[in-house]
């Protein structure tokens, strides 16, 4: 669709950006740059790191499959609906959060449910 082709750049670059990002992540924690420190102590400094790195690759791979989610959406013609009631999501909120599949009303009666759960 024509009035998402800002929305969908700026995803197709952050997805871009974000495979660059995990491969470095990867590279970085097979220790491709350098082995394992031989120091006990820089070795505990290093595995802290790479603990850091996991959770990073952990986030930014969520990340990446909201967009991948979000790019599908527009492919299929579904974005800027609600996935619930089907209304369409306010421009201002798709804007803000471009990776959401429901407008306020669904997420907020969404976000009720899951604490009752």
């Amino acid at each position: 669709m024509k009035k998402f082709v800002t929305i969908r750049k700026q995803l197709a670059a952050r997805h871009d950006e974000i495979e660059k990002r995990l491969e470095k992540i990867s590279l970085e924690r097979r220790h491709t740059n350098q082995p394992l420190n031989a120091d006990f102590e820089e070795q505990a400094v290093e595995v802290e790191n790479d603990q850091v790195l996991d959770a990073l690759d952990s986030q930014i791979r969520l990340e990446l499959k909201q967009i991948e989610k979000t790019l599908s959406r527009m492919d299929q013609g579904l974005y800027g609906k609600c996935e619930d009631c089907g209304e369409n999501i306010a421009p201002k909120r798709l804007e803000a959060l471009p990776f959401t599949t429901r407008c306020i009303a669904c997420e907020e009666n969404f976000q009720r449910q899951r604490l009752l759960a």
